[in-house]
């Protein structure tokens, strides 16, 4: 599969627009940002951990 170019874009857009109306986008934005921030958080937060982890086991 080929990345997405700018056509490819416009056309997910425009099926977005017409199912959800325009109201409806920028909530699905946000809640999809939050999402992302969220699940960047616990990444974040499991490497903490696994370094703390990683440091208790080498004192051992």
């Amino acid at each position: 599969m080929g990345r997405l170019g700018l056509p490819e874009i416009l056309v997910i857009l425009a099926v977005l627009l017409l199912l959800f109306g325009g109201k409806k986008i920028p909530e699905l934005m946000k809640g999809l940002g939050s999402g992302i921030k969220e699940f960047k958080n616990a990444a974040k937060e499991d490497q903490t951990s696994d370094k703390k982890e990683d440091t208790e086991n080498e004192k051992k």
